[in-house]
């Protein structure tokens, strides 16, 4: 089993690049694997409530199915706390399972991951 960290940047601007980071935490839970999905930058706005609900990539699952797949896995959801400022985000307005976090927290877990994927 490793450990990983998922990085997702991109969101409701882009669809397919946004689902990417879900599906891929969602296939390593599968294989075994420990995982924490970050999301920063644009990708934040994916773990509002109800903002998942209408977002399909190109040829992928949608948005909100992989959303409920990672919350059922009990994938913790990471989200950057100056990404969430910038864009009035606030704990009150994620999705279950999602949290605020820092840089440090995030810097904290990539040094004690075996490895991160970014999308």
């Amino acid at each position: 089993m490793a450990t990983f960290i998922i990085s997702g940047s991109r969101g409701t601007d882009d669809p397919t690049m946004a689902t990417l980071p879900f599906m891929a935490a969602k296939t390593a839970k599968e294989q075994g694997h420990d995982v924490v999905l970050w999301l920063w930058n644009e990708a934040v706005t994916s773990a509002r409530k109800g903002s998942a609900d209408h977002v399909v990539g190109v040829n992928l699952t949608p948005l909100k199915d992989l959303l409920a797949a990672v919350q059922a896995a009990n994938i913790p959801i990471w989200v950057c706390g100056a990404c969430a400022v910038a864009r009035q985000i606030g704990q009150g307005d994620l999705v279950a399972g999602a949290v605020i976090k820092g840089m440090p927290d995030y810097i904290k877990a990539v040094a004690e991951r075996d490895r991160t994927v970014a999308f």
